[in-house]
């Protein structure tokens, strides 16, 4: 039986990637749809998009740009000092390249250029890293970097009184374009939550793999879903973005 899966923000926790693919059974005859930030976090950054180039070898894949892949390949491209950018994660990715040879790294730069800012299927489903601001979609965003750093999207469904009916004409507009919006970046323990969430006609798959939770990966038709162990029960010794 084939299967489109999307799976949430990764962070460095390949051993959270490889657990919640073996409990979901995923096989080669799946797609998997990654919502961005492989890295920055735990301490395998270089090794999660080693596994990733893998996979998309065997199966269908589709990736998406997370903020924290973009400034990855600034820094792999430039070298350039980003205090703020190894604050909030990218301090374990710098010592975890630091045993990476140069060939490696190139391939590297060339998956992460490769990514996609957004994907849209046959069944008028967005996935996308953070969001989009366009009123008219994403086909007309006029601030690409908007696909992988805003949280508007995500704050406005989780706003949106359930009362309001989407003929109403105080409706988003944004949410009425998309029969379902995949997205990752704002973890959902922000509310409280540590599974996949859906507020209007969002999911939020993000469960905070950087931080204290576990990654979680969900088939988009059935609404299933399976989640590792949470990331510091992987990592004991180290602090990922905590």
């Amino acid at each position: 039986m084939k299967r489109t899966l999307v799976i949430g923000d990764i962070h460095g926790g390949l051993r959270a990637l490889k657990q919640v693919l073996e409990t979901a059974n995923v096989t080669q005859k799946d797609t998997l749809i990654f919502l961005g930030d492989y890295v920055d976090g735990w301490s395998e950054s270089p090794q999660v998009i080693d596994f990733l180039i893998g996979i998309s070898q065997k199966q269908t894949c589709i990736f998406i740009r997370g903020n924290h892949d973009e400034l990855l390949l600034d820094w792999l491209q430039s070298n350039r000092d980003n205090p703020m950018w190894k604050e909030h994660g990218g301090e374990a990715t710098v010592l975890a390249y630091a045993n990476v040879d140069e060939a490696t790294k190139q391939n590297h730069i060339d998956f992460l250029k490769n990514l996609y800012n957004y994907y849209l299927d046959f069944s008028n489903r967005l996935f996308v890293h953070a969001g989009f601001t366009n009123l008219n979609g994403v086909t007309h965003e006029y601030f690409p970097k908007m696909f992988y750093w805003e949280r508007t999207l995500w704050e406005m469904a989780v706003a949106l009184d359930k009362s309001i009916s989407i003929e109403d004409l105080s409706y988003p507009k944004r949410l009425k374009l998309y029969n379902e919006i995949y997205i990752g970046h704002t973890p959902v323990n922000k509310i409280n939550k540590i599974t996949p969430i859906n507020c209007a006609n969002v999911w939020n798959i993000d469960t905070g793999a950087a931080f204290l939770g576990p990654l979680s990966i969900l088939d988009v038709d059935t609404k299933e879903y399976w989640q590792s162990d949470p990331l510091p029960l992987l990592y004991p010794n180290e602090k990922g973005r905590n």
